[in-house]
């Protein structure tokens, strides 16, 4: 395939001590990192190839043995080679959430583990050999900035007046204000049913987290009931998230009452939105990776009805379904 392929399989014949047969490409996430499953005599094993000069593995490796070790169900480190950039992981299979997410009953046990793993996860502390970034507000403001730099300058071609710049400033504004008025937690930052798997044991099964920070208590709550991949009543997303508060207030993460948690929530759901569908654009225009644009219409749609139940935003939420929607509509096809 190219030569970081054929060092790959030079490391796994002197890691295992033996070749294995030929490695079978797994699907990857949004960035410069492939994955690769591998048959051993032990058993079915992932491999991590990760371009040094592109993507550092210490974060990684940090928070999998830290995780590890608290009860998390990440995927266990085997073997490692940092240097070069590639890891040896337990395969934790290929069960995801978002492909057994098929019924409002199964979304309820499926998600009742998953925000149990969370508050487990949102508790514990940084590594001891990796302290994690904060979420501060120059990386929320960075982050939202993708949506008109990417989205509506590159991708739609979209010229906005200073009043439009103007009113995005204060909606950023907004948005940044309550975010860093929330309790500050251990934040995976993309747990999503995508990242997400369904295991015969622990379940679930945690991976790409190595982006992790200490942030805002709702970030990884929005990230997974307000999933840019798959969409529930608006109802049952509020009777997840309350079960989930109570659970967070229990070990101590937060005292915010169900009114103040879920407005947080719904403020984060917005921020997180905003960067996501920045992303997606971001793929396509930059990194020529068309398939995350079919994502962009439901991603957006959140972040109308979002804005529209909040006064402070309805503003904003009426322009997006005017100028924005119908320009992304015809991406809900794309792939």
């Amino acid at each position: 395939m190219d030569q970081r392929y054929d060092a790959m399989l030079a490391w796994l014949d002197q890691c295992l001590g033996t070749a294995p047969r030929t490695p079978e490409p797994v699907a990857g996430d949004a960035s410069f990192r492939r994955y690769f499953r591998v048959q051993t005599p032990e058993g079915s094993r992932i491999v991590m190839d990760a371009p040094p000069e592109k993507e550092s593995c210490g974060a990684f490796v940090a928070l999998t043995h830290h995780w590890h070790e608290h009860g998390l169900h990440v995927p266990a480190l085997l073997a490692e080679d940092q240097a070069q950039g590639f890891l040896l992981l337990e395969d934790l299979g290929d069960r995801l959430y978002l492909d057994e997410l098929t019924s409002e009953a199964s979304a309820d046990r499926l998600y009742g583990e998953a925000l149990s793993a969370l508050v487990r996860l949102q508790g514990l502390s940084s590594p001891p050999d990796h302290p994690l970034p904060s979420y501060d507000r120059e990386r929320l403001q960075q982050e939202m900035q993708l949506f008109p730099d990417w989205l509506l300058e590159q991708k739609l071609g979209l010229k906005l007046s200073s009043q439009e710049q103007a009113m995005l400033a204060t909606t950023f504004a907004t948005l940044t204000e309550s975010a860093l008025a929330q309790p500050r937690v251990t934040v995976h930052r993309d747990y999503h049913s995508r990242n997400l798997l369904v295991t015969d044991n622990n379940s679930p099964g945690i991976i790409d987290f190595q982006d992790a920070v200490t942030g805002p208590i709702t970030y990884d709550a929005a990230s997974l009931l307000r999933d840019c991949y798959v969409a529930w009543p608006l109802e049952k997303v509020y009777q997840w998230l309350e079960a989930y508060r109570l659970e967070a207030r229990e070990a101590g993460l937060h005292q915010a009452d169900e009114a103040t948690f879920r407005q947080w929530f719904e403020l984060m759901g917005i921020q997180r939105h905003l960067k996501a569908s920045g992303i997606f654009a971001r793929l396509d225009q930059r990194d020529g990776k068309p398939r995350y644009l079919a994502d962009i219409p439901r991603t957006l749609a959140y972040i109308i009805s979002a804005a529209r139940r909040q006064p402070a935003l309805e503003h904003f939420g009426d322009w997006l379904a005017e100028r924005v929607a119908p320009a992304v509509e015809p991406m809900a096809g794309a792939t």
